[in-house]
């Protein structure tokens, strides 16, 4: 998975699972290696998020934290918002509508 550009925003596509959620954490670690004060994943293009895709992303809000950054999402989909409401993540993470506006935000 190539690092993306801007750097502190990361696309991801389809399902995000037990198949690929290794390589999504050596992304968002690479990432956060460079410390940015905000990191936006975008959730437009993925379908579906299992418990280990959620880890990836609590594991990386935690380390975040750590620093002082702020770890966000935006865009999530209407089939992948009852699983962040199931597992009770809606007020865990900083949700935006897009990524413009996660950018934006103060």
């Amino acid at each position: 998975m190539a690092l993306p550009q801007p750097r502190n925003v990361l696309p991801l596509e389809g399902q995000i699972d037990l198949n690929v959620s290794a390589k999504v954490t050596e992304t968002i670690n690479e990432l956060i290696k460079d410390k940015p004060a905000r990191l936006v994943v975008d959730l437009s293009g993925v379908t579906y998020i299992d418990s280990s895709g959620l880890a990836v992303l609590i594991n990386a809000t935690r380390d975040m934290e750590d620093y002082g950054g702020i770890f966000m999402l935006a865009g999530v989909r209407e089939e992948v918002r009852p699983i962040l409401e199931t597992a009770r993540l809606e007020n865990f993470f900083p949700i935006y509508p897009s990524v413009d506006e996660a950018l934006a935000a103060p």
